[in-house]
């Protein structure tokens, strides 16, 4: 898989215009969407997990590192995808989870979790030690972050089965306090070749500094800002005319490419404009279980109009669901842009994902599903909530159509990651500009 990866990077820094979608996201219907996807293209794909998602003392999810890549492999083996067109990388993973904590305690966590990721078959690491921990500065300087890095970097190599399968991703864009910063168009400041060439000068002297000058080669993801953000109720598009300069700084890095995050929801063709300046590895994860939300409240909204469902609406519980346990949305949303209701539930930041796991949210899906069973779905009744391209793309599934629906809904926020595939339908969110701004060209 590592070599997969590195023939992406090349392909990169070679002057094409290509790059692999990374689907970072523990929800079983964005999961199966995503591999459907994957394999009707026959294009590879990364699927992520999260440190405080996956972690060896469970995360929120209750699935350690073994256990998420069964989940994954599981439903790949439902719907017959190749497992070979799955790579398995893990984010964020440094000691943010037990940040609250002493550093020394957080580090020792977090290499117990770097080791759980690699045995387990995670092969795409991505090295981040950028937040301090208690009595530390909210954002570390390189230097420090950096010589975490290398310390969980060690462990990983020692711990991995294949040492030489592992690729390192470093760096990180979590936005400082206050969040992304705007320039005077209302565009996110992009990291400067500066920030980028200092981040990766201090990793190559603190992997060198714990013996691991030979491991240099096998960093191949540099995660930067490359001025794409989305707030709860606006996205920051990116500006297509403008050049940052980043993917001169790898120069000297022949195997590296530049990682984005926070992509979501973007202008299709803002994927292939990124790959154009060095993008290689893209990163998706709220976008795709906004399109799952989207797609269940729609179906919600037309079985009640036509009588088939009664009861609480499934909006309706995840309000209780969310209002009983706010630890999740609390401090996302504040309501600066409206009224918090409305964040909560259609943000995009998207953090009522965190409640669908929940009982009461799947019992309430469950009846869902059941009160469309064996119903015809006309489509003049589904052209009132869903796109043609969806209707379309989930006919052709062979599946109950409200189940076709969802999924065909969070393909069609994934397609534009897949540059140069074709199209498998176009989706409530393709072509939205949840901005209100049009597009730079």
């Amino acid at each position: 898989m590592a070599d997969l990866l590195r023939g992406i990077v090349a392909r990169n820094r070679a002057g094409k215009a290509v790059a692999i979608p990374s689907v970072c996201s523990a929800h079983p219907e964005v999961l199966r969407a995503s591999l459907m996807a994957a394999a009707a293209r026959g294009v590879p794909l990364v699927i992520e997990a999260t440190s405080n998602q996956v972690n060896q003392d469970g995360g929120y999810t209750g699935m350690r590192p073994a256990d998420f890549i069964a989940f994954v492999r599981g439903i790949a083996a439902e719907e017959a995808v190749d497992p070979a067109l799955i790579v398995f990388g893990g984010d964020h993973l440094g000691p943010q989870v037990w940040r609250n904590g002493l550093a020394e305690a957080a580090m020792q966590k977090a290499e117990a979790m770097i080791a759980a990721y690699v045995q387990a078959g995670f092969t795409k690491i991505h090295l981040d030690c950028s937040e301090g921990c208690a009595g530390e500065p909210p954002q570390l300087g390189d230097d420090l972050a950096a010589g975490r890095a290398a310390r969980l970097a060690a462990v990983a190599l020692k711990a991995a089965p294949d040492p030489a399968a592992l690729i390192f991703v470093i760096g990180t864009e979590v936005p400082p306090p206050g969040g992304a910063r705007a320039d005077d168009h209302g565009d996110i400041l992009p990291t400067t070749p500066q920030s980028a060439a200092a981040t990766l000068a201090a990793h190559a002297a603190a992997f060198r500094a714990q013996g691991l000058e030979g491991a240099l080669t096998q960093v191949a993801g540099l995660v930067v800002q490359p001025g794409v953000e989305f707030s709860p109720m606006a996205v920051h598009h990116l500006p297509m005319d403008r050049d940052p300069g980043l993917a001169a700084v790898l120069a000297d890095w022949p195997g590296l490419c530049l990682e984005a995050h926070s992509t979501d929801y973007q202008h299709p063709a803002a994927y292939h404009r990124l790959a154009e300046l060095g993008f290689a590895f893209q990163k998706v994860g709220p976008a795709l279980t906004f399109a799952y939300r989207q797609a269940i409240y729609a179906l919600d909204a037309l079985g009640r109009e036509a009588g088939w469902l009664d009861g609480p609406s499934i909006a309706e519980v995840m309000e209780r669901l969310m209002l009983a346990e706010p630890g999740y949305w609390q401090g996302h949303y504040r309501g600066d842009s409206g009224d918090l209701r409305v964040e909560r539930h259609f943000g995009l930041a998207d953090r009522i994902r965190y409640y669908w796991p929940q009982p009461e949210a799947q019992a309430a899906v469950a009846r869902l599903r059941a009160g469309f069973a064996g119903r015809s779905l006309p489509e003049p009744m589904l052209w009132q909530l869903f796109p043609a391209g969806v209707i379309a793309r989930a006919a052709g599934m062979g599946r109950p159509m409200a189940e076709a629906l969802v999924l065909a809904n969070i393909e069609a926020a994934l397609a534009p990651y897949f540059l140069g595939s074709p199209a498998l339908g176009q989706g409530a969110l393709d072509r939205q500009d949840l901005s209100g701004k049009e597009p730079r060209p």
